[in-house]
């Protein structure tokens, strides 16, 4: 796997959580998802895009680096920010077309 195309999977994994109204893409909702249960989710997809990268860390390589705290603050960060879009297009582009109707 190319980095590029791991990069493009984690975008889309740290999206998941704020375009999708399943909980956990399988639980139907009554109601609209909760703040917390998109946290909930996020920190579980980050996770398992780690799992991801471990398995294509040992296709690449045949054996996995062992990572200190540093390294997962930091790369949970950086899911964070893969996660922006999402996060503006949940509460600021629905509610600003929700007002323009």
């Amino acid at each position: 796997m190319s980095p590029i195309f791991l990069i493009l999977l984690f975008f889309i994994i740290a999206n998941i959580p704020w375009f999708i109204e399943r909980a956990f893409l399988v639980i139907p909702l009554k109601k609209e998802k909760s703040v917390l249960i998109r946290l909930i989710e996020l920190i579980i997809f980050y996770f398992a895009s780690l799992l991801i990268a471990i398995a294509a860390e040992i296709q690449f390589s045949g054996d996995v680096y062992q990572q200190q705290w540093e390294f997962f603050v930091t790369t949970f960060c950086l899911f964070l920010v893969l996660s922006v879009p999402g996060v503006v297009y949940r509460y600021q582009w629905i509610p600003m077309q929700k007002k323009l109707r």
